[in-house]
Order: structure tokens, then C-alpha cells, then sequence
């Protein structure tokens, strides 16, 4: 009969109201470490499938090799400004030709067969 006075003793001291504060931060802790945990795997993930995609031709105008014909001429169409404000900044812009010079990326490597240089029998 004596444990009931002590279960009242807690409950009138407000442990139970401690006991429950901490183990709902307990969890709330437990909660944002796994979803750290999951975002830290998805980015690991993302960057390893980055790393494994070869590199993309890139003009120094940020549009796609195929985009350039061979005289090196860029065929998109891009958003030139017309009208700046007294801070020098755009206002209104039209669609007009790209004016880029040349492709100067990395070249992409071309696929080839090489034998293996050890001998495995």
C-alpha cells in the first residue's frame, strides 16, 4: 500500500510531467538524427551518381556542344537586355541570338577497347 503514496507524491511533484518533457525530447532528438541521417545518405547517393556520369560538353555560354554547329556558331536563342534603370541593372529584355564564340569544355573521351595488361589464366 505504500508504493500507491509514492506514485501520488510523484504525480502531485510533477515528475511525471519531468518524466514525459524528457522522453518527448528523447524522441523529438531521436527523430531529427534519422532524418539527418536519411538526407546524409540521399546526398551520398546523389553524389556518387554524379560522379559516375561522364562530363558534359559545356560552352562558355552554358549551352549544350550539340546546341553549336561546326563554325563553332550557337544556335539558342537567349534573353538579351534592352532598357537598364539608373543602377545599371536590366529592365526589359528581348529574345535574340547567342553571341558566343566557341566550344571550350573538356573534350569528351572517346570509347575504346583496350586488352587487359595482365595475364589471368
Amino acid at each position: 500500500m505504500n508504493w500507491i503514496w509514492v506514485v501520488l507524491i510523484l504525480f502531485w511533484t510533477g515528475a511525471f510531467a519531468w518524466v514525459a518533457d524528457t522522453a518527448r525530447g528523447a524522441l523529438r532528438n531521436r527523430h531529427e538524427r534519422k532524418l539527418e541521417r536519411i538526407e546524409a545518405a540521399k546526398q551520398a547517393r546523389l553524389a556518387v551518381e554524379a560522379a559516375n556520369k561522364p562530363p558534359e560538353p559545356i560552352c562558355g555560354c552554358a549551352h549544350h556542344l550539340a546546341k553549336h554547329d561546326k563554325t563553332g556558331r550557337c544556335h539558342e536563342r537567349v534573353e538579351v537586355p534592352t532598357a537598364w534603370d539608373e543602377n545599371k541593372k536590366p529592365t526589359h529584355y528581348e529574345a535574340g541570338q547567342c553571341n558566343c564564340q566557341q566550344y571550350v569544355g573538356p573534350q569528351p573521351l572517346s570509347q575504346v577497347y583496350a586488352e587487359e595488361l595482365t595475364d589471368r589464366i
